[in-house]
């Protein structure tokens, strides 16, 4: 499995930014990366999260977890990738 998230969401959002700041060091302790997409540069991604962002996702797409960073979510997708 692919150790990169996907963090999809807004660059004037603070949830957004909040999350963000919160897995730079948990991706350089536990070795994955983030990819930060802004769903305001592509209607489909605007149209599918909305206002649900923060979306913390796999890079299969599946959500780990939005609006606030879910630290156990996170665990449990780092244990299945192990």
């Amino acid at each position: 499995m692919s150790r990169v998230l996907k963090l999809y969401g807004r660059e004037y959002c603070g949830l957004c930014l909040t999350m963000r700041d919160q897995l730079q060091p948990l991706s350089t302790r536990h070795g994955f990366a983030v990819e930060w997409v802004d769903i305001d540069d592509n209607d489909a991604l605007e149209a599918l999260y909305g206002e649900l962002v923060p979306v913390l996702a796999a890079a299969d797409g599946r959500e780990i977890c939005h609006y606030h960073l879910d630290v156990q979510a996170l665990d449990d997708w780092l244990a299945k990738i192990r």
